[in-house]
């Protein structure tokens, strides 16, 4: 046999998503690039490996069983890098962060100089919804989730990095100069939402029930990416965060409707389990955050004050 780290690392993550698709996403390769490294594994062994079912790949009992041996396998290889990087007086580990969707604007401007710093870090960062961030957070999953409204049912620690604005944004709307407009106007517009379970999605619900609005119409769609591109398809509005539409308010392909009680703002929040004991890279990166925040946003956000 022959097979590389490489195929094993494949093999794993699709025996982890149970897609090729998503694998090749978490792994950032292409499609093609996954399914060629999954075959030149198979064909090392004369037992398959996976079956296909309605779309979904699903492991043989075999699978399993080497899906079980590479993750061993790939875990030493990891400590033998920890531990050459460690003889070398070098930080190394991983830093494992959860992010909900919309931090993905946010999250990688306070990371990159610290990854940049230490080459024997490996960064995990799951983006998602903010019930599954929560989740991994509680499960000690991770070293740290961002979000952008605190969770009252644990009991955390946090720091504050920056604000959250959520306008009322579509594309075509014939504004007044001048004119801020009533919440009421919701009622004449076709709405687009993010999906259950979404931050973006709770604050735009408190802010209609807040105000009594019955909603006409209303799209759901799973992404901030998707409710961006139908807005600028013209099929709806929606209360957004602003920190993912640089370009398209920079560009005026998307415009803010002035509304009474609008901008809702909340703060992008880095937190951790209060007990949490922190490896010496969540700790690096914890002291790191603390002293370089304010230079990243002056930096990196400078654009996001004129809104």
């Amino acid at each position: 046999m022959n097979y590389t780290l490489h195929q094993l690392q494949v093999f794993l993550k699709i025996s982890q998503t149970r897609s090729i698709t998503k694998a090749a996403e978490e792994l950032h390769l292409t499609q093609p690039a996954v399914s060629i490294q999954l075959r030149n594994f198979q064909d090392q062994f004369d037992i398959p490996l996976t079956e296909i079912v309605s779309r979904r790949v699903y492991l043989t009992d075999f699978g399993r069983e080497i899906a079980e041996a590479a993750e061993k396998i790939l875990n030493e290889v990891y400590a033998i890098n920890y531990r050459t990087m460690a003889h070398k007086g070098l930080l190394n580990g991983k830093l494992k962060i959860s992010v909900v969707s919309t931090g993905k604007y946010v999250m990688p401007y306070f990371l990159s100089g610290f990854i940049r710093q230490h080459e024997g870090i490996d960064l995990m960062m799951d983006v998602t919804n903010k019930l599954k961030v929560l989740e991994s957070l509680e499960n000690n999953e991770v070293d740290f989730a961002l979000v952008s409204i605190l969770p009252d049912h644990l009991k955390i620690n946090h720091v504050g990095l920056m604000p959250n604005k959520l306008y009322l944004v579509g594309c075509g709307f014939d504004a007044e100069p001048g004119k801020v407009y009533e919440p009421a106007l919701l009622k004449e517009l076709p709405l687009i939402y993010r999906e259950e379970g979404s931050g973006t999605r709770y604050m735009m619900e408190q802010f209609i029930d807040k105000n009594q609005i019955t909603v006409r119409k209303k799209m759901e769609l799973t992404s901030n990416e998707a409710v961006k591109q139908s807005l600028l398809a013209r099929l709806g509005y929606s209360i957004m965060p602003l920190i993912g539409l640089r370009n398209e308010m920079v560009n005026n392909d998307l415009q803010i409707i002035p509304m009474t009680g609008l901008p809702m703002i909340t703060t992008w929040n880095l937190i951790w389990l209060k007990n949490k004991q922190f490896s010496p890279v969540a700790q690096a990166y914890l002291t790191y955050l603390n002293k370089e925040k304010d230079n990243i946003i002056q930096e990196r956000f400078g654009w996001y004050e004129r809104y």
